[in-house]
């Protein structure tokens, strides 16, 4: 069975109540655990949505903003409220690959055997934060590719399985920044969402001031444990998605592929998104739904999360960028076809 027709096969209404009311329950829990992350973070409600969206997917995400937007207090954050041990790495560009995933190292015992042990790294971990993780080389971004897409590592010849469940949620400063390298398509790729983080509000800034210049700083609360996130990821999946939505996504990511006789933006794409982009949008929109303890997504779920899964799987070509034109112009025509 192909997975398009497993997407809609319609349940029986004793499993189709059940599965409504899971979904109603872990709405409900979502909106705790969004509560508490509004105790620590300010004006940052639609970057909490995808990052969360991003966890209950399974997926990894991509936090792009200048300094001091709370980008690595976010992640922090989301260990704590959702139960997970966290690691952090700080990429700089001295970083070597064996500070992520860790080394053998050669052994002496009593008698005077040798042997090698392993000495897992910061990668071993559920959720792991690559602070500006474009500072780190290319040799050094790319020993995370494998851990990012298999949850496992090779060291030595030999493989070394992370913890479940395993994310990562980097952190990168603008390209435009002295002393920064760019990530390579195919890491690009791996990650589920680019979530472009901006300056809170004027009102979210206020509130920020006020909670955290006083004497004490609140800190994050607990709202869920790692088996229950693991258990609203399955949920997740199940959740059914109507031919329409299929149907929306198949023809939204299709049309920011190149095509020379593509009429406005779209005809300067010069790489478009490949089949990863419409799995991550299938995904998202389902956990865009259970966030909002709604049972299926609809074509507004594709329609929000269309910038996030695909800005980062795009590029511009030269004609395109010596005429102004960019990626979030190319997405919106394409958005256009849907609404």
């Amino acid at each position: 069975m192909s997975a398009t027709t497993s997407v809609n096969v319609a349940p029986s209404s004793a499993d189709q109540r059940d599965l409504v009311a899971e979904v109603e329950a872990l709405g409900e829990r979502l909106s705790l655990v969004r509560a508490r992350i509004g105790e620590v973070i300010f004006g940052q409600a639609e970057v909490i949505e995808q990052a969360l969206i991003t966890l209950l997917s399974g997926g990894h995400a991509l936090l792009i903003g200048v300094p001091g937007l709370a980008k690595t207090r976010l992640v922090d954050t989301l260990g704590t409220v959702l139960g997970l041990d966290d690691k952090r790495i700080q990429c700089t560009p001295d970083l070597m690959p064996a500070d992520i995933l860790g080394s053998e190292v050669l052994e002496e015992s009593d008698s005077g055997r040798r042997s090698f042990r392993f000495i897992p790294g910061p990668v071993f971990c559920q959720l792991l934060m690559a602070d500006e993780i474009n500072r780190a080389s290319p040799r050094t971004q790319s020993a995370l590719l494998q851990a990012m897409q298999e949850s496992r590592v090779s060291i030595a010849g030999q493989y070394h399985p992370l913890p479940r469940p395993f994310h990562v949620l980097a952190t990168q400063n603008p390209l435009e920044q002295e002393g920064t390298y760019p990530l390579p398509e195919a890491q690009l790729d791996r990650f589920l969402l680019q979530i472009d983080v901006d300056y809170p509000d004027r009102d979210a800034e206020r509130r920020m001031l006020i909670a955290t210049t006083g004497v004490a700083e609140l800190a994050p609360r607990p709202a869920m444990t790692a088996d229950e996130l693991m258990a609203a990821q399955r949920l997740v999946r199940r959740i059914p998605v109507g031919d329409s939505v299929v149907e929306a996504i198949l023809t939204l990511v299709a049309a920011g592929r190149p095509d020379p006789a593509a009429a406005g933006p779209r005809r300067f794409v010069a790489w478009g998104a490949g089949p990863r982009a419409s799995q991550a949008l299938m995904l998202a929109c389902r956990a865009r739904a259970a966030i909002d303890g709604r049972f299926a997504p609809s074509i507004d779920d594709v329609l929000a999360l269309a910038p996030p899964v695909l800005r980062h799987r795009m590029a511009v070509s030269f004609a395109g960028r010596a005429e102004g034109i960019t990626v979030a112009q190319v997405i919106d025509q394409m958005t256009q076809t849907l609404r």
